[in-house]
């Protein structure tokens, strides 16, 4: 193994659970204001994972106010102090980019029994 792949195994977290697209999560996020620093909650669907070792990133969206909100994370991050899984989703696609168009009931995602 050469010197890069170890740094980045050393860097890669594995305290997370397992996610899947059409999960639904909350994401605590550490969030820095001036000198203070705060955890801050991001609870949606993931609609996309992109894998690739340290790089691996998700996208969850949520709809706020009746504006739809995603945000991607990075899942090695040290800003991202915990991830619970809320549902586990029935889904049969890899990205989940649908749900964008659809609205209310529609935008929903079964829960996997």
């Amino acid at each position: 193994m050469n010197v890069l792949e170890q740094i980045t195994q050393e860097q890669i977290r594995t305290d997370l659970p397992e996610l899947i697209v059409g999960d639904t999560v909350k994401v605590y996020v550490k969030v820095k204001e001036g000198s203070r620093e705060r955890i801050q909650m991001f609870e949606g669907t993931i609609i996309k994972k992109n894998h690739g070792g340290i790089q691996e990133t998700f996208t969850v969206r949520r709809v706020s106010y009746g504006v739809g909100v995603e945000r991607t994370f990075p899942v090695n991050s040290p800003k991202i102090d915990k991830i619970e899984v809320s549902r586990r989703g029935k889904v049969r696609r890899a990205k989940l980019f649908y749900i964008r168009e659809r609205v209310g009931k529609a935008a929903k995602v079964k829960e996997k029994i």
